[in-house]
């Protein structure tokens, strides 16, 4: 049998795992922190764990993190990470430093099947989705990978964010676990109000993420109206925009923050008009409360699409602020290491598939 990953269990998890060993629940908590506090991948390093479990433990399981394929900083302090999670497929994490936080933003699928015409990833088409231990791999790398550059042993992460590849609440599943880490005080001791799920409207999900584990929820809208969001958000075909809208109501009734963020995608002459402004203020306004980040576009060749210029982005964002709705315009980061979201990974399948090719094989892919 394979060892057991540890990074795959929340603290419930990794006691019911530590009662099969005959161990009693506190064991699991000093094993967590030792894990997600103090990053330890080796069970020699966890000296107030009983000699006899260090045993157990080496015997059945282990903390693996995942292959790094390639590290890129920044001149503004943007790091970018890309992580091979087999089969040629590779996906990214990002973090951001500001003043007042550190943020990072965690993938959740390799590859995307919603199909957003201005993202990347969608582009790259599905592969699968991550495991919870592939998903918590990401923090747990950064974290302490940042802390030993920092040389500090203080919490740099203040805030995640599942705005990384793929679409989180199709990955339920193994989201909820790697949410729960994040949240719990052995583990990163994040607030809910810190911790937010990006999605493109999975609306059944929404409600279900509502009961389960209520974090900070953002919205990918990136349009006005159905018949726009339908070519720009497939998912629109399914769950529309006032079922969506609905659905989040309902969310901010346990919801850790009194708003939900809107993220809008500006893209030149499709859904950046004064008239799409005026409709998006006609949807929220006395309905919902909210927020919008305008997100300047990262273009890539087979999109066919064009960034919006600086001029009408705040044309757009002062009709919508001028309606009584906060407005906030995200800056770009990290354009000198590609860290628009599924540009790296895009170079590394396609490098991967051209080996494939030649060879009539997988190969594995190999650090750039």
């Amino acid at each position: 049998m394979s060892a057991v990953n540890l990074l795959d269990f929340d603290l419930d998890g990794l006691a019911a795992f530590c009662e099969q060993l005959g161990e009693k629940r506190f064991r699991a908590t000093q094993l967590f922190r030792w894990i997600h506090q103090r990053g330890a991948s080796d069970f020699d390093q966890m000296s107030d764990l009983a000699k006899s479990l260090r045993a157990k433990l080496a015997g059945q399981a282990d903390i693996r993190g995942l292959p790094i394929i390639s590290e890129h900083v920044s001149s503004d302090g943007t790091v970018k990470w890309l992580f091979d999670v087999g089969a040629g497929n590779a996906v990214e994490t990002v973090f951001i430093p500001e003043d007042d936080r550190g943020t990072l933003c965690v993938s959740s699928q390799a590859g995307c099947a919603v199909g957003c015409r201005f993202c990347s990833t969608g582009h790259q088409g599905f592969s699968r989705n991550l495991s919870t231990g592939e998903i918590l791999a990401q923090l747990w790398h950064a974290e302490h990978a940042l802390r030993a550059r920092l040389q500090t042993s203080d919490r740099v992460i203040s805030n995640v964010v599942m705005m990384g590849m793929g679409e989180p609440l199709q990955n339920y599943g193994a989201l909820v676990p790697a949410l729960r880490v994040m949240l719990d005080d052995h583990g990163y001791g994040l607030s809910r109000r810190r911790v937010t799920v990006s999605t493109s409207g999975v609306v059944p999900m929404i409600d279900r993420l509502r009961d389960d584990c209520p974090v900070a929820l953002a919205v990918s809208l990136h349009a006005s109206n159905d018949a726009l969001r339908d070519e720009l958000v497939p998912i629109n075909r399914k769950y529309p925009i006032d079922e969506l809208l609905d659905a989040c109501v309902r969310y901010l009734d346990k919801a850790p923050r009194d708003f939900v963020t809107f993220e809008y995608c500006m893209l030149d002459g499709v859904n950046d008009s004064d008239e799409h402004a005026r409709q998006l203020l006609n949807l929220v306004r006395g309905r919902i409360s909210c927020k919008f980040n305008l997100i300047p576009f990262n273009p890539f060749p087979a999109s066919g699409l064009r960034r919006s210029s600086s001029a009408r982005v705040q044309a757009f964002a002062k009709i919508l602020v001028d309606g009584g709705i906060v407005t906030t315009v995200r800056k770009t980061r990290g354009d000198d290491i590609d860290a628009a979201c599924g540009q790296l990974a895009g170079e590394v399948q396609d490098r991967t598939h051209v080996r494939e090719r030649m060879t009539r094989g997988p190969i594995p892919i190999r650090p750039a």
